[in-house]
């Protein structure tokens, strides 16, 4: 299947796929929205996040109709592999359609989470044939750190009592419920110190990764802590091991994928690589059947300074003993993940480690306990914890007359609507705190691997979701 420009979705999703638009680099593509808007008439607003707000009145003799709010995030996942020299500041991406009718960034992610969503309400507001009620659709940005953007958003940014957050994916699956979360930076300053013996580079590589929150309870490999663990079992079997920098992960909501570290240790260049060999190949059988593709490196390598031993110690202790991943699931829902950490991030500087977790659950009380444990460990240890954005979850309605006229224009297009509660952020608890009364839907096309470079968007439900969202945005009038 063909990415056919001509058509106007397709179209929109190509031209943002060409500016960089990173989490907290959404100028560019909010000014471009912006331009877009204006060059139609249409009444636009843009905050100081670069938010955007469009409206679009509805078609004539639709005026008395309930208005329609549509929502979707301009920023995205910034994921790439080890061998691509992207670059997400500056660098469109480089899109391509696999023989099976797929759509993907050469290298990278695709940014799907949330273009498409971008994309259709771009279409949709470039469409004067599709019959309407009053329309308002909402750029938000800062989505992937913490739904900054829209907890920026005020009551009075919501133009209607009716919102499509075009976040969700599945093509015949909306999301019903989403959970909470809360970001934190971990902290320990250090010292450098000459070194003293050989140096080592370790090397993590060859894990899945995934989304934080569609894919923690499969337990793939996390490779900032199986770094730590590594290093913790050489200490076990005697090999004295000093950090020098350490390094991983991109994303806190995404799961680390790769690890890069220096350490320094004194004793023997054949029993380190030996023994961390060894330990790597238990490891691999522990991933079997998570992560195939799991490797090790290790080489001998220059190290002129290290972290001052104390330090060294108490940060890789913390990353050894943290709680991570997958922690309680739903006795009432069937495979639902309600709470769980993420060790995304971990980076060196120049006189400190750290590292960027992100905590998700349904319940404020789960995420208040692993949010404690995490504090009272860092102490423990020495760590300094800063917590940054905390955001709601978004909890279940039984009734949703939105959802209902979802339910019978999917059925009219042969299929059955498929309700779910997910365990990622979406930005839809934000909207139901600022109006509680608000009805609120999630819809997307079909796509795979999320915040990774396997990132994909299925070209046909793209285009059969699109006509889908049409039909709904009628027969909301």
């Amino acid at each position: 299947m063909e990415f056919d420009l001509s058509k106007k979705h397709c179209y929109y999703f190509n031209e943002i796929s060409k500016i960089p638009r990173g989490s907290g680099n959404e100028k560019a593509v909010s000014d471009y929205i912006v331009a877009f808007a204006k060059e139609r008439r249409l009444a636009c607003k843009q905050d100081d996040l670069f938010n955007v707000i469009i409206d679009k009145p509805a078609t004539p003799g639709y005026e008395d109709s309930e208005p329609l709010i549509l929502q979707a995030h301009i920023d995205m996942v910034c994921e790439k592999n080890g061998d691509s020299d992207h670059d997400f500041e500056k660098d469109p991406l480089e899109l391509y359609v696999d023989d099976e009718g797929w759509l993907h960034a050469k290298g990278t992610t695709l940014g799907a989470d949330d273009g498409n969503g971008v994309a259709y309400m771009m279409a949709i507001l470039d469409d004067n044939t599709l019959v309407h009620p009053a329309l308002s659709c909402i750029f938000t940005a800062q989505e992937e750190v913490g739904l900054v953007g829209a907890a920026h958003l005020t009551k009075e940014d919501l133009h209607g009592k009716r919102l499509i957050n075009l976040d969700g994916g599945g093509g015949t699956v909306t999301c019903t419920s989403s959970a909470g979360g809360c970001r934190l930076r971990i902290y320990r300053f250090f010292k450098r110190v000459v070194s003293d013996g050989t140096g080592y580079h370790l090397l993590v590589k060859g894990l899945k990764g995934g989304h934080s929150g569609g894919s923690i309870h499969l337990e793939r490999g996390n490779a900032n802590l199986i770094a730590a663990r590594l290093l913790k079992e050489l200490k076990a079997e005697g090999i004295d091991v000093t950090l020098s920098a350490f390094n991983g992960g991109l994303k806190n909501n995404a799961i680390p994928r790769e690890a890069d570290v220096l350490f320094d240790s004194p004793s023997s260049e054949e029993i380190v690589i030996a023994t961390v060999q060894n330990l790597a190949e238990k490891i691999r059988k522990e991933l079997e059947f998570s992560d195939e593709g799991f490797t090790v490196e290790i080489e001998k390598m220059e190290v002129t300074t290290c972290i001052d031993k104390e330090s060294s110690d108490a940060f890789l202790n913390y990353l050894f003993l943290m709680p991570n991943g997958l922690m309680h699931r739903s006795m009432a829902i069937e495979g639902l993940t309600t709470a769980s950490l993420n060790a995304g991030v971990v980076h060196t500087k120049e006189d400190h480690f750290m590292l960027d977790e992100l905590v998700r659950s349904a319940l404020e009380s789960d995420t208040d306990l692993l949010v404690a444990k995490l504090k009272t460990l860092a102490d423990l240890l020495g760590m300094e914890v800063q917590e940054r954005e905390r955001y709601g979850g978004w909890a279940y309605s039984a009734k949703s007359p939105l959802r209902d006229t979802l339910a019978e224009v999917v059925k009219a297009h042969g299929k059955e609507l498929v309700c779910k509660a997910t365990h990622g952020g979406l930005e839809c608890g934000i909207f139901k705190a600022l109006d509680p009364d608000m009805d609120i839907i999630t819809y997307g096309p079909v796509s795979t691997g999320e915040h990774t470079p396997d990132e994909k968007l299925n070209l046909e439900s793209f285009d059969e979701s699109y006509q889908i969202l049409c039909d709904v945005i009628k027969a909301s009038c």
